[in-house]
């Protein structure tokens, strides 16, 4: 195997291993070389902040191996330093099994994901308060590996002293992002799948999805809560006040949807 090879499964297992740009990981990469920090990580040397779901599931350099032989067959880019647009994505645009990005776990409106601040993320109970379209605002539960990318975001790239009620989703140098880097993202999605252009995709479709796959598997009432339409928002307003959906229900669907357990389950 080249040294070009062996940097790529690197690159991959510390993929595996980081939910998200990691500033103490790339550190580690600077001190000693991405090959002796995947090593490190391999081995269970190092103290970060790593998805422990993504590490109980397999950090070794065959599972990284599998990564990218999905990625290459899928047509997905590893992202590394030699990327222009490092560290803008993910440590490595690849699937590691683990992704729950908060549009699709959430089915919340581009707006509300913009919107969302420091203050909204209810760690105890693993829920973020969503203000959306018409004023409303809402709490939505949703799943402990989602909540602890977003604590992670926060201490990663929010800059110190920063008030609660300060917006949330940041570059990495500490900037708001804007709905421009929605439109940048699919922008480049797009440049290496050109059916996303041809058909338009945005990630209101991503919305659309989640909320589809929540009708089906736990009917319309769960649904409606769960994309957080009130009761005269929608034809059958009138009949939803009478099957209204309990934030438990939509908590069972964010577990089924992600297979994690929730804390607001009583079974849990």
């Amino acid at each position: 195997m080249t040294s070009a090879c062996v940097d790529r499964v690197a690159w991959a297992l510390l993929a595996r291993a980081a939910s998200g740009p990691c500033a103490a990981l790339l550190e580690l990469v600077d001190q000693v070389g991405v090959t002796d920090a995947a090593a490190i990580v391999e081995a269970g040397g190092t103290g970060l902040l790593l998805d422990p779901a993504v590490l109980a599931r397999g950090r070794s350099l065959d599972a990284a191996a599998r990564d990218l032989d999905d990625a290459d067959r899928l047509g997905l880019q590893l992202i590394t330093r030699d990327d222009p647009e490092w560290p803008h994505e993910l440590l490595a645009c690849l699937p590691t099994g683990s992704d729950n990005p908060g549009d699709v776990e959430t089915a919340c409106r581009r707006g509300g994901a913009l919107a969302l601040r420091i203050e909204d993320l209810d760690q105890e109970n693993s829920c973020v308060r969503l203000r959306e379209k018409g004023e409303t605002i809402r709490w939505q539960p949703i799943s402990p590996s989602l909540m602890r990318a977003l604590l992670y975001h926060i201490t990663d790239r929010v800059p110190p002293g920063a008030k609660p009620d300060e917006q949330l989703f940041r570059y990495y140098d500490g900037r708001r992002i804007t709905g421009r880097r929605y439109d940048y993202i699919w922008t480049r999605v797009g440049k290496h799948l050109p059916w996303v252009v041809s058909q338009g995709i945005t990630a209101h479709w991503l919305r659309h999805t989640t909320l589809t796959w929540v009708e089906r598997n736990f009917g319309y009432a769960v649904a409606h809560a769960f994309a957080g339409h009130t009761d005269d928002s929608t034809p059958a307003g009138a009949t939803i006040t009478y099957i209204r959906s309990s934030f438990e229900e939509v908590a069972q669907a964010v577990a089924a949807l992600t297979g994690e357990p929730h804390p607001l389950l009583s079974d849990n």
